[in-house]
């Protein structure tokens, strides 16, 4: 496939498959009694942001697109144009993206307590004033707090949207003082279509990578930019050669975590790593052998170290061999 561009979700004008959230959330604009927060809730790739910038461009003023959905609006419309361009006076955005365009470790606590400050005021052109967490996930305890506040004290005009693809460890509190939105997934298959539509992936490559998604054509498309299909294929042949493992090939690996692009790479190693463990544990379990706490053990391993590498500040290399030695040990034992 060629390089394969993921737009930012404000930069996106359609969403498939969330009819129902999309038609919630406009009945409650249309009665007047739209709730002062939201929690879209759902997996990593569904469309949450996407609905957050079409439910926001809606609220600042844009007219409706039928054309485009339930909260369509024309990417031409100044309103459109202004949120594309991060421009508008009247939306704030809270993510891990920093000013100088890098992505930080959490949304800082000097950031969300800029949100109280940002709803005080009127709107300035439109006639809602518009807040997007995304994500709530990425709050630490103190911005959190930040947050809450807010929450507690609901602005005139203003509406929070905020997108989490973890609700259950967020804060209580935050749950409930919003008004929740289900996303799902649209299945394999249809998100398959999405990606071959956008990468001009072939069948087999396409379905690979909306199965790694779990349906999500989000995070699949992410998946397919991230040159995931490689990682899955280095995943698979590692595994395989188990209990043995091929040092050059794993130094190669390693060398691929440097740089810029190198964490993402490493998360997506012990991504299809995880995953493969798992379906592997799981046919072990179901062909009735036992001796499976080997591969328990590594499979919470390959869970555990990104965490604490991105935690720590970890070498992402030595990481890599302490999985690989786990591995190993469960293919031996095996």
């Amino acid at each position: 496939m060629a390089e394969i561009e993921v737009p930012h979700p404000r930069e996106v004008f359609e969403l498939q498959g969330q009819y129902v959230a999309e038609e919630a959330f406009e009945a409650a604009r249309g009665r007047g009694r739209l709730h002062h927060a939201w929690l879209l809730t759902g997996p990593e790739g569904v469309g949450k942001a996407t609905f957050a910038y079409r439910a926001a461009r809606r609220l600042l003023g844009a007219p409706a697109d039928p054309d485009l959905g339930v909260l369509g609006t024309d990417p031409d419309h100044p309103v459109a144009r202004q949120v594309a361009a991060r421009s508008h006076p009247d939306l704030m955005v809270l993510e891990r993206e920093g000013p100088d365009g890098k992505a930080r470790k959490v949304i800082p606590v000097d950031d969300a307590r800029k949100l109280a400050e940002f709803f005080s005021k009127s709107p300035a052109s439109a006639p809602h004033r518009v807040a997007i967490v995304d994500a709530a996930d990425d709050l630490n305890v103190n911005s959190a707090n930040a947050i809450l506040k807010t929450l507690e004290e609901p602005p005139p005009r203003g509406v929070l949207l905020m997108v989490s693809h973890a609700p259950g460890r967020l804060l209580p509190t935050i749950r409930s003082r919003c008004r929740r939105l289900a996303f799902q997934p649209l299945g394999v298959e249809a998100a398959a279509d999405f990606v071959r539509a956008r990468t001009g992936a072939n069948d087999e490559d396409a379905l690979r990578l909306a199965t790694m998604a779990d349906g999500a054509p989000g995070r699949a498309l992410q998946l397919a930019a991230g040159q995931a299909l490689a990682m899955d294929d280095a995943a698979r042949d590692l595994l395989a050669d188990l209990p043995r493992v091929d040092e050059t090939r794993a130094l190669s690996l390693a060398e691929g975590f440097r740089g810029g692009e190198g964490p993402a790479k490493f998360a997506l190693l012990f991504e299809r790593l995880s995953d493969r463990v798992h379906a592997l544990a799981r046919d072990r379990a179901a062909q009735g052998f036992g001796a499976l706490d080997r591969w328990a053990g590594a499979w919470e391993t390959l869970q555990r170290l990104p965490r604490e590498v991105e935690a720590l500040n970890l070498d992402r290399a030595d990481a890599l061999f302490t999985a690989l030695a786990e591995l190993r040990q469960a293919a031996a034992q095996a």
